[in-house]
């Protein structure tokens, strides 16, 4: 009993700072780890059957394609959507226990802090990740708001300036819902904006978990290369930092540091065990996907509407590819600055064995850490522009067949 009320209250403590936004936007989609059970799969059954009702009629719309490759393929990028969003979904409900442990470990490291520099470090990447999560979930809900909206402009059209017959219709995705969509289109549109706006939560609680995360581990390898700078050095009571030849204290700061920097590579290591074969599903369905639009929008150059969609829906996916691929980056350096950390501190003033401790963490650093799928795909800013340059190949595939 003691130990849940101290974990309530560690939970507490660490949402106080600037988590509290990661904490309810997984809730929303049944996501975070210490929710109550019965509301997390209240939440995650309402999120599952919003994107069910979204497949089913674009299953329909395939049934009824008849083998039509222009109409399967108008059909198929939305799909491969909802899958991705399953695919996010279950990836952390099937993986909670973990992401339980990286929950608690996060916590942890609070409680770690030594100086009022360790926590300003941390608070501020703590507020880096707040801010990604906040401008991130704006974007991808305002995205598919407008994506979705997009569909009434017709019958705004036909108010302002009718025609002799009306405007086609323009559902909200590629869909067949065996009724009249001119005389249940209101329905229709009602249905597809509410679910899709439900679905998207599952999309914005994975990734927003996993910025929030790479964030923390950023800030941790920061704090390492903070110690590692002052490893000569001692804070006195007045505030100063003043040098420190006792071989016990530097001593204890190295081995102190380097179990830190340790835990901190567990801690990445099993985040990538989490969303690794994830990630390797969501880079490949991505890929179809831009390209099979692409397409698209140079098939549907005459209707306007249609292709603004297409480029909505396009930026969207590269904007998830993008955060990632910066996370992506950013893990990737600040884990190699760990050795520069060591190399400009008073290293040659410790003793031959301290000196040998921080060799080992430099050799640990010559591999840095990355944020991969399935050890295959490396999030960075260079293999963002493999990404887009391989969708652009199956792009001019696809177009050749036509």
């Amino acid at each position: 009993m003691s130990k849940t009320k101290d974990r309530s209250e560690n939970m507490s403590f660490t949402c106080s700072y600037d988590y509290k936004m990661v904490k309810n936007i997984t809730s929303l989609a049944g996501q975070w780890p210490y929710q109550k059970q019965r509301t997390k799969l209240l939440c995650l059954s309402l999120v599952t059957l919003s994107t069910c009702s979204i497949m089913a009629p674009q299953i329909a719309r395939f049934v009824i394609c008849s083998g039509d490759l222009n109409c399967i393929l108008q059909t198929l990028a939305a799909y491969l959507l909802t899958i991705v969003t399953l695919i996010k979904l279950y990836t952390c409900y099937f993986n909670r226990y973990k992401m339980k442990i990286l929950v608690d470990q996060l916590f942890i490291e609070w409680d770690k802090l030594k100086t009022p520099e360790e926590y300003e470090i941390m608070k501020t990447y703590a507020e880096t990740g707040k801010r990604y999560t906040l401008r991130y979930s704006l974007c991808i809900f305002i995205s598919a708001y407008i994506f979705c909206s997009l569909s009434l402009i017709p019958y705004i059209m036909d108010i302002i300036l009718p025609l002799n017959n009306s405007r086609p219709i323009l559902t909200v995705t590629p869909s067949y819902y065996f009724i009249d969509e001119r005389e249940y289109f209101f329905y229709i549109y009602s249905h597809a904006i509410v679910a899709w706006e439900i679905t998207v939560s599952g999309i914005v609680a994975h990734d927003c978990f996993l910025l929030t995360y790479i964030e923390h581990i950023c800030s941790i390898f920061t704090i390492i290369g903070f110690r590692f700078e002052q490893l000569m050095y001692k804070h006195t009571d007045t505030g100063k930092i003043l040098p420190s030849y006792s071989s016990d204290i530097y001593r204890k700061q190295i081995a102190f540091t380097v179990d830190m920097h340790q835990k901190v590579l567990k801690f990445a290591h099993l985040l990538e065990d989490v969303f690794s074969l994830s990630l390797a599903m969501q880079i490949a369905l991505n890929t179809i996907s831009i390209s099979i639009t692409l397409l698209q929008i140079t098939q549907d150059t005459s209707d306007t509407l249609i292709v603004i969609r297409y480029i909505v829906y396009i930026a969207v996916l590269l904007l998830h590819l993008f955060c990632l691929s910066f996370e992506g980056q950013k893990l990737i350096d600040h884990s190699l600055r760990t050795r520069d950390k060591i190399y400009n501190s008073l290293w040659y003033k410790t003793s031959p064995k301290s000196q040998k401790m921080l060799l080992f963490v430099m050799q640990k650093t010559f591999q840095p850490i990355s944020l991969s799928a399935c050890k295959i795909y490396i999030f960075s800013m260079e293999n963002f522009t493999t990404i887009m340059q391989t969708s652009m190949s199956y792009f001019t595939v696809l177009a050749s067949m036509e």
